[in-house]
């Protein structure tokens, strides 16, 4: 699943190439990629043609784009394989179609916008915006306090710069759950998915099982330093990418994984102190710890 530095690298290139660009038409190869826009595939081109693309947003692992017309945006979800990529009027004449292309929006240079999706996991749609509870912008990308509807219960991420981070330390400690949990849950924090929380924990050498209500202020500051620091060196990288899925606007791969410290490198000496990487089953996937700088709590909340 990507996580917030690849959907990150995606949302910088759409704002370096198709801002300012007006859709001119709308083409959905496959209904299912637009399910989520309830009113249909007809509905969510009108929507889209003759509108202006403004700006592009993202917050946590969501990624919108706001249109001219100051009342909807539209919104992707990559899901597992989703790609968004840039086609230059070059490409398009050249091109033979992609076997996963679901949705193409044409604009106004002769460029196209297409949102390819092997595994069918991620979707478009253009819902409504509303107002942020908190007043302030509702993601990077944008000084607009509005959210699309559907993102109204997804918290900000350590990107963001209208975080409020000793009010997010406070809420951490006042769970009952151990700290990767509390990490990957996106109503308290978005945009740390699994490989990122083994990172940053790793950097702050602590287990993932230790009990949130346990931690020290500056123990849950250092889990966030972690794994806020993780994702900044990913995304100066591109993200992190183990196949050809992860990719950017222009279909070049991140290569963060080359640098990844325990995630994936069960049996494999720990960079800091050289003790063999551990695996853990964990939420129905894996967890990577190293059994010497983060030693296993005697209580712990999984």
């Amino acid at each position: 699943m990507p996580e917030l530095p690849e959907v990150e690298t995606v949302r910088d290139g759409l704002a370096r190439h198709v801002l300012g660009r007006t859709v001119t038409d709308v083409a959905v190869h496959r209904d299912y990629s637009v399910r989520r826009h309830v009113e249909g595939p007809l509905d969510f081109a009108g929507r889209l043609a003759g509108r202006r693309l403004d700006a592009a947003v993202r917050r946590g692992k969501f990624l919108w784009l706001l249109l001219d017309d100051e009342d909807a945006a539209l919104m992707a979800h990559l899901g597992m394989s989703g790609q968004l990529l840039v086609r230059s009027a070059q490409d398009l004449r050249d091109e033979v179609r992609h076997p996963h292309l679901r949705v193409r929006l044409a604009l106004d240079d002769g460029s196209a916008l297409d949102f390819v999706d092997q595994r069918t996991f991620g979707h478009l749609s253009v819902p409504d915006l509303v107002p942020t509870p908190d007043g302030a912008p509702g993601g990077l990308g944008s000084g607009r306090a509005v959210v699309p509807a559907p993102v109204t219960h997804i918290a900000r991420d350590l990107l963001d710069p209208s975080l409020d981070r000793p009010a997010l330390v406070e809420a951490v400690r006042a769970r009952r759950t151990g700290i990767k949990r509390a990490l990957l849950d996106q109503a308290l924090v978005s945009g740390i998915g699994n490989i990122y929380a083994d990172e940053g924990l790793w950097r702050a050498r602590l287990h993932y099982a230790r009990p949130t209500d346990t931690l020290r202020r500056a123990e849950v500051e250092r889990a966030l330093d972690g794994a806020q620091e993780v994702m900044t060196a990913a995304l100066a990288q591109g993200g992190t990418s183990f196949d050809a899925l992860y990719v950017n606007v222009n279909g070049a791969s991140g290569y963060f994984d080359r640098s990844l410290a325990v995630y994936g490198q069960a049996g494999r000496p720990c960079p800091r102190c050289g003790a063999a990487v551990r695996r853990d089953e964990f939420m129905n996937r894996s967890s990577y710890t190293c059994p010497v700088c983060q030693p296993r709590p005697r209580r712990a909340r999984w």
